[in-house]
């Protein structure tokens, strides 16, 4: 593959963007900074198509990096080809207001090929390649320049090797037929509206032990002002306030500026400052939360008492032992909420319960709470059996 230098003017990414545009897929990786901002500092963008390769600098001076987005969120004829792409979308998306699509991510794909949850890409690396990754370079400081050969050659190996890998791990989908299988999940990860940072739908983020009216209109305000006030000063909205503080001044709302200094977790400082009293004049003008932005209360799960859990933890085994068998990773097939919704009798709106997980675990796992399954030990391995299948062969 051609490893191309560092690109860092318009001219030689146009260039690139206008080759890389004829490929039926594109690598991508980013490196950037978030430790102590609100917004990630792009530091790096790492591209290539399986024959060539660059890093690009979108620090440079005069960069225009145009031609890059481009191909990322216009191009439709190129795959864009990630791994553990979430924060790497959510960066397009905060410089385009879209996200790449098409997109490929090696991390899902690598569930349905029974390569773990979660694996990490050196993991991935070696599975699929046999190469171990030097990883001296991790811990990087992206945003400082001048960036050495080690540094380029580190971040640049991220889409080599992802280049190689994409083909191998489409092959091995095709094979299997599970291709389908992780098409919803890679439009779950493409869909602009996880990444659209809403003040006011930050608030759903905040746990608080309360329903009432005026205790979530206060959160809601709050929230809001928060989120605001970070994305203004480009600072971790956590750094600015709290979770656990937000919290609290919605549940207890202080009289006046004064006492927001007997706040644990406010700067005593905030008593008598500018960001002080715009806080208190959300907290003192905020209207409770209407009754159509209530939330929902949590059903209580019909008859998943003792026995229910029992069942729950039956379904739970019987996904260990299916997901054993067919080679995927079970976090894919279904969720532990699911199984206690199944386990409690519903049947409604259980992904599970359709397409290729139901013929994969669901058929089971319906068979399992209406008693046509048990569990047998045969040849040192934990095994389902099919009561009916058993008494067919009994008789």
């Amino acid at each position: 593959m051609n490893i191309h230098p560092l690109i860092d003017d318009s001219d030689t990414l146009s260039e690139f963007c206008d080759r890389l545009a004829k490929s039926d897929f594109v690598a991508v990786d980013t490196e950037f900074m978030r430790e102590n901002t609100y917004w990630p500092d792009l530091c790096l963008v790492q591209i290539g198509n399986g024959d060539e390769a660059a890093a690009i600098d979108p620090k440079a001076n005069g960069v225009d990096l145009s031609p890059l987005l481009d191909l990322l969120v216009d191009n439709e004829d190129v795959l864009k080809v990630f791994h553990a792409g979430g924060q790497d979308v959510e960066i397009v998306y905060n410089l385009t207001g879209k996200t790449p699509h098409p997109i490929f991510d090696t991390q899902i794909a690598a569930m349905a090929l029974g390569l773990g949850e979660q694996i990490g890409y050196a993991n991935l690396v070696d599975a699929m390649l046999g190469k171990s990754l030097d990883k001296g370079a991790r811990f990087t400081d992206w945003a400082r320049r001048p960036l050495d050969k080690r540094q380029l050659d580190y971040a640049v190996g991220d889409v080599t090797h992802l280049a190689e890998i994409f083909p191998k791990m489409l092959d091995r989908l095709r094979k299997t037929g599970r291709g389908a299988w992780i098409n919803a999940e890679m439009e779950k990860l493409a869909d602009p509206a996880n990444y659209a940072n809403l003040p006011e739908e930050s608030w759903k983020r905040v746990r608080i032990q309360s329903r009432k009216a005026e205790v979530l209109g206060r959160l809601k305000a709050i929230a809001a002002w928060r989120e605001i006030e970070a994305q203004d000063k480009n600072l971790p909205r956590g750094r600015l306030l709290r979770d656990e503080t937000l919290a609290d001044i919605a549940l207890h709302p202080p009289k006046n500026q004064k006492a927001l200094a007997k706040i644990r977790g406010l700067p005593s400082s905030w008593a008598g400052n500018d960001i002080g009293g715009r806080l208190m004049d959300v907290v003192e003008n905020a209207d409770a939360l209407p009754e159509d932005e209530m939330p929902p209360r949590k059903k209580r799960k019909p008859g998943l008492g003792k026995e229910g859990a029992l069942v729950g933890d039956l379904l739970k085994l019987l996904l260990k032992i299916r997901s054993r068998e067919i080679g995927v990773a079970a976090r894919l097939v279904a969720k532990a909420d699911e199984l206690e919704q199944l386990a409690a009798g519903e049947r409604e709106d259980l992904p599970i319960l359709t397409g290729w997980r139901y013929e994969e675990f669901g058929r089971d796992a319906l068979d399992l709470v209406e008693g046509r399954v048990a569990f047998a030990v045969r040849d040192g391995k934990l095994k389902v059996t099919h009561t009916k299948d058993e008494e067919t062969a009994d008789a």
